[in-house]
C-alpha cells in the first residue's frame, strides 16, 4: 500500500462577487493548490491547500511548499499518517495550510483504500450533517440587507456579518440586516480584529438590541487579554479565530478560559489530526467549538464536513458552504439543502474530480 505518485496542481477560482471584502482584505479570486496521492493499487487521495495572502499564504508559496514536501511522500505507506505528518512538521517550519493539504490527502487515500468515509478514521460520526451559516461581506447596509434576505429565504438560519471597525456604519449594517430577516434568524458578527476591547464594549450597548448570538475575533489576534476582558464583560458569546492558529493556542485559550467559543479550521490547524486534538481540548475544558469558514472548493468543504460530524456538540452553525459562490470548481458538487449540508455517501471525503 505504498504511495507511488504525489502530484501538485494549482486550483485557481474566481468569486462570483469580485468585490467580496472583509476587514483585512478584498478577495477577488483564490489561488489554492491540490495535492493528489496515488498508491500502488491505483487508489487516490486528494487534499486542498488554502491560499489567501492575508490569511494563510499566497498561491506561489503554497505551490513551492508542496513541491518541496511532496517527494517525501512517495514510497511511504498509506496507513502511516501519524509518522509521515510528524516528519513533515519537522521538515518545514510553519506552513500549516500546506501541511493541512497533505494531511487531508493522506486521510482521503487511506479511507478510499479501506472503503470507508474519512470520519471513520477520526473516530466516527455523531451526526449525518450540519446546519450552516452564511457570510455577508462588507458592503453598504442596504446591500448587506438585500443579501441577507435572499440567504434567509434559501433556508439559512444563521448569518455572519463582516464588520469594518467603524462603529456607526457597522451598527447601520446590523440594523439593516436584522430588519430584512426578522427575529428568527441568528446573527453573528465578525469584525476580523478591527475593534479594540473597550471600543467594542461601548458599541455592544447599541448592538445588543438587534439580537446578537456571537461575536468572532473582534480584537487583534495577539490581544488575548482583550478577548478575556470581553468574555468576562459582555453578555454574548465571544469567539476566538485568528487567536487560535495552533493546538497550543487552543490549549491556552481553553485552560485560561479566555473565550466562550473557538473557531476551529482544518486549514489553520495543520490538518485533521490537529483539528481533532483541538476539539478534544475544547471538550475537556467545556469551551464550545465551531467549524468556521475557509474559502475553497467542494473538496475542502467536504473534508471539513467529515471532521465537523465527529465532535460531541456543535452549538453554533458551521460555515462550510462558501464554495457555492466560487467559480470553476473542479470537484463534484457538494449541495446545500435548506441551509444544511449532509455527509456525502461513499468512501473518502465524498467528492472527487469532475469528469
Amino acid at each position: 500500500m505504498k504511495i507511488t505518485h504525489a502530484t501538485v496542481k494549482p486550483c485557481i477560482q474566481g468569486l462570483a462577487d469580485p468585490q467580496w471584502k472583509f476587514a483585512r482584505a478584498q478577495v477577488p479570486r483564490l489561488e489554492g493548490a491540490v495535492l493528489q496521492l496515488q498508491d500502488e493499487d491505483g487508489h487516490t487521495g486528494l487534499g486542498y491547500v488554502h491560499a489567501i495572502p492575508a490569511i494563510s499564504t499566497h498561491g506561489a508559496g503554497a505551490l513551492a511548499a508542496l513541491e518541496f514536501l511532496a517527494p517525501r511522500l512517495v514510497g511511504r505507506r498509506a496507513d502511516d499518517i501519524a509518522a509521515v505528518m510528524e516528519e513533515i512538521d519537522a521538515t518545514l517550519a510553519f506552513n500549516p495550510t500546506v501541511k493541512a493539504g497533505i494531511d487531508m490527502a493522506l486521510h482521503d487515500l487511506l479511507a478510499r483504500r479501506l472503503g470507508v468515509p474519512v470520519h471513520v478514521l477520526l473516530g466516527g460520526k455523531l451526526r449525518d450533517g450540519v446546519a450552516l451559516s452564511r457570510i455577508l461581506p462588507i458592503k453598504a447596509p442596504d446591500e448587506m440587507a438585500a443579501m441577507a434576505a435572499r440567504l434567509a429565504g434559501e433556508g439559512y438560519g444563521q448569518l455572519k456579518l463582516k464588520l469594518a471597525g467603524d462603529t456607526e456604519t457597522d451598527i447601520q449594517r446590523i440594523a439593516a440586516v436584522r430588519a430584512s430577516v426578522g427575529p428568527e434568524v441568528a446573527l453573528t458578527l465578525d469584525p476580523n480584529q478591527s475593534y479594540n476591547a473597550k471600543q467594542l464594549i461601548g458599541a455592544f450597548g447599541r448592538m445588543e438590541r438587534f439580537g446578537i448570538t456571537l461575536i468572532e475575533q473582534p480584537v487583534p489576534a495577539a490581544d488575548v487579554a482583550g478577548l478575556a476582558l470581553l468574555t468576562r464583560t459582555l453578555p454574548v458569546a465571544i469567539e476566538a479565530d485568528e487567536s487560535a492558529q495552533s493546538v497550543r493556542d487552543v490549549f491556552r485559550l481553553v485552560s485560561e478560559r479566555m473565550v466562550d467559543v473557538i473557531n476551529l479550521k482544518v486549514t489553520n490547524l495543520g490538518g485533521l489530526r490537529r483539528f481533532m486534538e483541538a476539539v478534544r481540548i475544547c471538550e475537556a475544558g467545556q469551551v464550545a467549538c465551531r467549524v468556521g469558514a475557509a474559502f475553497g472548493p467542494a473538496l475542502m468543504q467536504a473534508m471539513a464536513l467529515q471532521a465537523a460530524c465527529v465532535p460531541k456538540a456543535l452549538p453554533y452553525a458551521c460555515e462550510l458552504s462558501e464554495h457555492l459562490h466560487l467559480q470553476d470548481d473542479p470537484f463534484t458538487p457538494l449541495p446545500v439543502h435548506a441551509g444544511r449540508l449532509a455527509l456525502p455517501e461513499g468512501p473518502g471525503c465524498g467528492v472527487g474530480w469532475r469528469d
